[in-house]
Protein backbone atom coordinates (compact mmCIF):
# COMPACT_ATOMS: atom_id res chain seq x y z
CA UNK A 1 0.00 0.00 0.00
CA UNK A 2 1.29 3.28 -0.96
CA UNK A 3 2.48 5.27 2.16
CA UNK A 4 1.56 8.95 1.91
CA UNK A 5 3.44 11.92 4.42
CA UNK A 6 2.42 15.11 4.59
CA UNK A 7 5.70 17.47 5.49
CA UNK A 8 3.83 20.74 6.54
CA UNK A 9 3.97 24.15 8.51
CA UNK A 10 2.16 27.32 7.71
CA UNK A 11 5.43 29.29 8.94
CA UNK A 12 8.59 29.61 5.59
CA UNK A 13 11.83 28.91 6.91
CA UNK A 14 11.97 25.63 8.96
CA UNK A 15 13.64 23.14 6.37
CA UNK A 16 10.42 21.92 5.10
CA UNK A 17 11.85 21.24 1.76
CA UNK A 18 15.15 19.88 2.86
CA UNK A 19 13.26 17.13 4.74
CA UNK A 20 11.03 16.39 2.10
CA UNK A 21 14.51 15.89 -0.28
CA UNK A 22 16.16 14.70 2.43
CA UNK A 23 13.78 11.69 3.40
CA UNK A 24 12.77 11.00 -0.20
CA UNK A 25 16.39 9.98 -0.89
CA UNK A 26 16.82 7.76 2.48
CA UNK A 27 14.07 6.21 1.22
CA UNK A 28 15.18 4.95 -1.60
CA UNK A 29 18.49 4.08 -0.30
CA UNK A 30 16.14 1.74 1.83
CA UNK A 31 14.83 0.39 -1.81
CA UNK A 32 11.69 1.89 -1.72
CA UNK A 33 9.69 3.59 -5.06
CA UNK A 34 9.64 7.18 -4.34
CA UNK A 35 7.51 10.32 -5.47
CA UNK A 36 8.00 13.40 -4.07
CA UNK A 37 5.17 16.53 -4.39
CA UNK A 38 6.19 20.11 -4.55
CA UNK A 39 3.00 21.90 -3.91
CA UNK A 40 4.58 25.17 -3.25
CA UNK A 41 3.72 27.74 -5.89
CA UNK A 42 7.58 28.88 -5.47
CA UNK A 43 9.02 25.64 -6.64
CA UNK A 44 11.25 25.27 -3.96
CA UNK A 45 11.63 21.73 -3.84
CA UNK A 46 11.56 21.71 -7.99
CA UNK A 47 14.72 24.10 -7.97
CA UNK A 48 16.58 22.35 -5.22
CA UNK A 49 16.43 18.74 -7.01
CA UNK A 50 17.50 20.22 -10.49
CA UNK A 51 15.06 21.42 -12.54
CA UNK A 52 14.41 24.96 -13.32
CA UNK A 53 10.50 25.40 -12.83
CA UNK A 54 10.32 28.58 -15.06
CA UNK A 55 11.31 25.79 -17.84
CA UNK A 56 8.52 22.93 -17.12
CA UNK A 57 6.39 22.01 -19.77
CA UNK A 58 3.74 20.89 -17.86
CA UNK A 59 3.60 20.92 -13.07
CA UNK A 60 1.08 19.87 -10.79
CA UNK A 61 -0.60 23.45 -11.64
CA UNK A 62 -2.12 21.26 -14.74
CA UNK A 63 -2.81 17.77 -12.47
CA UNK A 64 -4.63 19.71 -10.27
CA UNK A 65 -6.75 21.19 -12.10
CA UNK A 66 -7.12 18.01 -14.25
CA UNK A 67 -6.17 19.16 -17.50
CA UNK A 68 -3.09 16.26 -17.93
CA UNK A 69 -2.99 12.87 -16.17
CA UNK A 70 -0.46 12.90 -13.12
CA UNK A 71 1.93 10.76 -15.06
CA UNK A 72 2.91 13.38 -17.77
CA UNK A 73 3.70 15.45 -15.16
CA UNK A 74 6.75 13.74 -13.30
CA UNK A 75 9.93 13.94 -13.82
CA UNK A 76 13.12 12.25 -12.81
CA UNK A 77 15.97 13.32 -10.71
CA UNK A 78 19.63 12.39 -9.92
CA UNK A 79 19.07 10.22 -6.79
CA UNK A 80 16.12 8.25 -7.97
CA UNK A 81 12.90 9.89 -6.60
CA UNK A 82 10.11 10.95 -9.10
CA UNK A 83 8.96 14.35 -8.42
CA UNK A 84 5.66 16.07 -9.61
CA UNK A 85 7.42 19.91 -9.81
CA UNK A 86 5.75 23.35 -9.45
CA UNK A 87 6.85 26.89 -10.58
CA UNK A 88 4.76 29.83 -10.14
CA UNK A 89 1.44 28.87 -12.04
CA UNK A 90 0.21 26.51 -9.03
CA UNK A 91 -0.60 30.28 -7.38
CA UNK A 92 -3.13 30.43 -10.14
CA UNK A 93 -4.56 26.92 -9.82
CA UNK A 94 -5.20 27.88 -5.85
CA UNK A 95 -7.51 30.95 -6.87
CA UNK A 96 -8.82 28.70 -9.32
CA UNK A 97 -9.62 25.45 -7.19
CA UNK A 98 -11.73 27.87 -4.33
CA UNK A 99 -14.10 27.93 -7.28
CA UNK A 100 -14.70 23.86 -7.56
CA UNK A 101 -16.49 21.41 -5.38
CA UNK A 102 -14.28 19.06 -4.03
CA UNK A 103 -11.38 21.52 -4.49
CA UNK A 104 -9.53 19.84 -1.22
CA UNK A 105 -9.62 16.06 -3.00
CA UNK A 106 -7.72 17.37 -6.22
CA UNK A 107 -4.20 15.86 -4.89
CA UNK A 108 -5.75 12.76 -3.41
CA UNK A 109 -7.56 11.77 -6.66
CA UNK A 110 -4.05 12.59 -8.91
CA UNK A 111 -1.91 10.02 -6.71
CA UNK A 112 -5.11 6.98 -6.84
CA UNK A 113 -3.58 7.46 -10.80
CA UNK A 114 -0.46 6.94 -9.76
CA UNK A 115 -0.52 4.65 -6.50
CA UNK A 116 0.85 1.24 -7.99
CA UNK A 117 3.59 3.47 -8.86
CA UNK A 118 5.00 4.46 -6.03
CA UNK A 119 5.34 2.83 -2.54
CA UNK A 120 5.92 6.01 -0.91
CA UNK A 121 4.68 9.77 -1.80
CA UNK A 122 6.12 12.77 0.29
CA UNK A 123 4.21 16.13 0.10
CA UNK A 124 5.94 19.85 0.63
CA UNK A 125 2.88 21.64 1.64
CA UNK A 126 3.11 25.51 1.00
CA UNK A 127 3.88 27.85 4.23
CA UNK A 128 0.47 28.75 4.40
CA UNK A 129 -2.85 27.02 5.34
CA UNK A 130 -4.84 27.68 1.83
CA UNK A 131 -6.33 25.21 -0.34
CA UNK A 132 -2.75 23.48 -1.85
CA UNK A 133 -1.89 23.07 1.99
CA UNK A 134 -5.35 21.40 2.48
CA UNK A 135 -5.10 19.28 -0.49
CA UNK A 136 -1.85 18.06 1.06
CA UNK A 137 -3.44 17.18 4.62
CA UNK A 138 -6.22 15.28 2.65
CA UNK A 139 -4.37 13.43 0.59
CA UNK A 140 -2.03 12.13 3.32
CA UNK A 141 -1.66 9.27 5.61
CA UNK A 142 0.66 11.12 8.50
CA UNK A 143 1.64 14.90 8.54
CA UNK A 144 5.07 15.86 9.94
CA UNK A 145 5.67 19.47 11.32
CA UNK A 146 8.50 20.75 11.09
CA UNK A 147 10.19 23.17 14.07
CA UNK A 148 12.44 25.56 13.81
CA UNK A 149 14.33 25.70 17.10
CA UNK A 150 14.62 29.58 17.25
CA UNK A 151 12.54 31.93 18.95
CA UNK A 152 8.81 32.37 17.31
CA UNK A 153 9.02 29.33 16.00
CA UNK A 154 5.83 27.85 17.55
CA UNK A 155 3.86 30.75 16.48
CA UNK A 156 1.27 29.58 14.51
CA UNK A 157 1.66 26.37 15.39
CA UNK A 158 -1.77 26.13 17.52
CA UNK A 159 -3.38 27.46 14.12
CA UNK A 160 -1.64 24.75 12.26
CA UNK A 161 -2.96 21.93 14.47
CA UNK A 162 -6.61 23.67 14.78
CA UNK A 163 -6.32 23.19 10.72
CA UNK A 164 -5.14 19.37 10.63
CA UNK A 165 -7.85 18.51 13.64
CA UNK A 166 -11.16 20.23 10.82
CA UNK A 167 -9.13 18.36 8.14
CA UNK A 168 -9.27 15.14 10.45
CA UNK A 169 -13.33 15.93 11.30
CA UNK A 170 -14.01 17.00 8.20
CA UNK A 171 -11.98 15.55 4.82
CA UNK A 172 -9.80 13.04 6.08
CA UNK A 173 -10.54 11.33 9.14
CA UNK A 174 -7.45 9.02 9.33
CA UNK A 175 -4.89 11.53 9.33
CA UNK A 176 -2.42 10.58 11.74
CA UNK A 177 0.19 13.66 13.11
CA UNK A 178 3.23 12.31 14.15
CA UNK A 179 4.80 14.84 16.00
CA UNK A 180 7.03 17.98 15.71
CA UNK A 181 10.69 17.22 14.07
CA UNK A 182 13.42 19.65 15.49
CA UNK A 183 15.39 21.29 12.60
CA UNK A 184 18.32 23.43 12.83
CA UNK A 185 18.65 22.38 15.90
CA UNK A 186 22.14 23.02 18.22
CA UNK A 187 22.49 21.29 21.24
CA UNK A 188 24.71 23.47 22.47
CA UNK A 189 22.14 26.08 23.59
CA UNK A 190 20.05 26.22 26.11
CA UNK A 191 17.70 28.34 23.53
CA UNK A 192 17.06 25.15 21.38
CA UNK A 193 16.35 22.90 24.60
CA UNK A 194 13.75 25.50 25.54
CA UNK A 195 12.28 25.85 22.62
CA UNK A 196 11.31 22.50 22.02
CA UNK A 197 10.56 21.83 25.73
CA UNK A 198 7.80 25.12 25.19
CA UNK A 199 6.06 23.79 21.91
CA UNK A 200 5.79 20.01 23.90
CA UNK A 201 4.16 21.12 26.76
CA UNK A 202 2.18 24.32 25.39
CA UNK A 203 0.30 21.78 22.60
CA UNK A 204 0.92 18.35 23.87
CA UNK A 205 2.81 17.38 20.74
CA UNK A 206 5.09 14.44 20.59
CA UNK A 207 8.86 15.85 19.49
CA UNK A 208 10.25 13.72 16.50
CA UNK A 209 13.75 12.36 17.35
CA UNK A 210 16.56 12.19 16.05
CA UNK A 211 16.33 16.43 15.81
CA UNK A 212 17.66 17.56 12.65
CA UNK A 213 21.17 19.12 13.27
CA UNK A 214 21.99 22.59 11.80
CA UNK A 215 24.61 22.44 9.17
CA UNK A 216 26.02 24.26 5.87
CA UNK A 217 25.59 21.11 4.61
CA UNK A 218 21.77 22.21 3.42
CA UNK A 219 22.73 25.07 2.01
CA UNK A 220 25.48 23.53 -0.12
CA UNK A 221 23.03 20.73 -1.12
CA UNK A 222 20.38 22.81 -2.52
CA UNK A 223 23.09 24.67 -4.42
CA UNK A 224 23.85 21.35 -6.21
CA UNK A 225 20.34 20.65 -7.33
CA UNK A 226 21.18 17.15 -5.11
CA UNK A 227 19.48 16.16 -1.56
CA UNK A 228 21.95 16.59 1.48
CA UNK A 229 22.45 12.55 1.48
CA UNK A 230 24.18 13.13 -1.92
CA UNK A 231 27.08 14.76 0.26
CA UNK A 232 29.58 12.98 1.92
CA UNK A 233 28.84 11.93 5.06
CA UNK A 234 27.47 14.59 7.78
CA UNK A 235 25.53 14.82 10.69
CA UNK A 236 22.06 15.91 8.58
CA UNK A 237 22.18 13.12 6.29
CA UNK A 238 22.82 10.74 9.29
CA UNK A 239 19.77 11.89 10.71
CA UNK A 240 17.42 12.00 8.13
CA UNK A 241 18.39 8.47 7.56
CA UNK A 242 17.23 7.38 11.14
CA UNK A 243 13.78 9.32 10.81
CA UNK A 244 13.25 7.65 6.97
CA UNK A 245 14.25 4.18 8.87
CA UNK A 246 11.84 4.78 12.11
CA UNK A 247 8.85 5.95 9.50
CA UNK A 248 9.34 2.83 7.72
CA UNK A 249 9.17 0.74 10.70
CA UNK A 250 5.96 2.72 11.81
CA UNK A 251 4.01 1.72 8.62
CA UNK A 252 5.28 -1.62 8.77
CA UNK A 253 4.46 -3.21 11.83
CA UNK A 254 3.23 0.74 13.78
CA UNK A 255 6.24 0.55 16.00
CA UNK A 256 5.73 3.94 17.78
CA UNK A 257 7.99 6.67 16.35
CA UNK A 258 11.00 7.44 18.81
CA UNK A 259 10.65 10.98 20.30
CA UNK A 260 13.07 13.55 21.72
CA UNK A 261 13.47 15.14 24.93
CA UNK A 262 16.40 17.69 25.34
CA UNK A 263 18.25 17.57 28.38
CA UNK A 264 17.72 20.06 30.78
Amino acid sequence: MTRVLAVANQKGGVAKTTTVASLGAAMVEAGKRVLLVDLDPQGCLTFSLGHDPDKLPVSIHEVLLGEVEPATAVVSTSEGMALLPANIDLAGAEAMLLMRAGREYALKRALAKLADDYDVVIVDCPPSLGVLTLNGLTAADSVIVPLQCETLAHRGVGQFLRTINDVQQITNADLELLGALPTLYDSRTTHSRDVLLDVADRYDLPVLAPPIPRTVRFAEATASGASVLASRKNKGAGAYRELAAALLRHWKNGKPMPTFTPEI
